[in-house]
């Protein structure tokens, strides 16, 4: 079993930054796959970002360039650091923790992210 605690959304004016952080307890952290996915209302929820348990990262078309997945074993975290964030990247951003590079077993709360100004 694995717990994911999402923190760090809100409301950032277009071209602004915000890092997401995802907490995890409950088993070997530095064993799973760690993902961002993202659902805007009315949408899918979207893979935005994944990290895998060598440090292997993998990113949506969307946000190459702009968001950087990054993991913190010691203190069981992955971060999502997202910059020139635009209105389209408005969605509730969600935690997925997996043992493999597919979509994981374990979801977080979610987070909600607004871009606008």
């Amino acid at each position: 079993q694995v717990q994911l605690v999402e923190s760090g959304g809100g409301l950032v004016q277009p071209g602004g930054s915000l890092r997401l952080s995802c907490a995890a307890s409950g088993s070997i952290f530095s064993l799973y796959f760690i993902s961002w996915y993202r659902q805007a209302p009315g949408k899918q929820r979207d893979l935005v970002a994944r990290i895998s348990s060598g440090g292997s990262t993998t990113y949506a078309d969307s946000v190459k360039g702009r968001f950087t997945i990054s993991r913190d074993n010691a203190k069981s975290t992955v971060y999502l650091q997202m910059n020139s964030l635009k209105p389209e990247d408005t969605a509730v951003y969600y935690c997925n923790a997996g043992l493999t590079g597919l979509i994981g077993r374990y979801w977080g709360q979610g987070t909600q992210v607004t871009v606008s100004s």
